[in-house]
């Protein structure tokens, strides 16, 4: 699977964790930055990872700040993207399942690496449903069309 990567300088050890277990799974990374833990602004790694999902160059995308909010916002502001903020297994499945996240977010000052990469098994080890959740995601979309 190709994962788009992104964090900014809050999140880039998590980030680089992360980077490294998609590596050893096999995985294809696309890493948008951060490259170091120099200052910088989550929006453009959210929208970046967002425009690599969205435009088909990515199957999904992981997402990573201090706190996961500011940059999953971001990421949720790119037409297309469903970026779903999960500290734990449950919340992280249920995206899956229920809501078709294709993007993660991560907080690295909420949540410790080992969980971390736990979450991110789940999440892209776990299915979409389809279904009834699948009308659920149409109104999402006509809700995002009408701005």
């Amino acid at each position: 699977m190709r994962i788009a990567l992104g964090s900014d300088h809050a999140g880039f050890q998590l980030k680089e964790t992360i980077r490294k277990w998609l590596e050893g799974k096999g995985h294809d990374v696309v890493d948008k930055g951060a490259y170091d833990e120099g200052s910088c602004d989550y929006p453009d790694f959210g929208r970046a990872v967002g425009v690599e999902v969205t435009g088909g160059d990515a199957d999904r995308g992981i997402v990573v700040c201090g706190s996961g909010i500011g940059i999953s916002i971001a990421a949720n502001k790119v037409r297309g993207v469903r970026a779903a903020l999960c500290s734990d297994i449950y919340s992280a499945r249920m995206s899956r399942e229920h809501n078709d996240a294709n993007v993660l977010a991560l907080g690295q000052r909420v949540i410790g690496a080992a969980l971390a990469v736990e979450i991110a098994d789940v999440w892209l080890n776990t299915a979409f449903e389809g279904g009834r959740h699948q009308g659920r995601l149409d109104k999402i979309t006509r809700i995002e069309a009408e701005g």
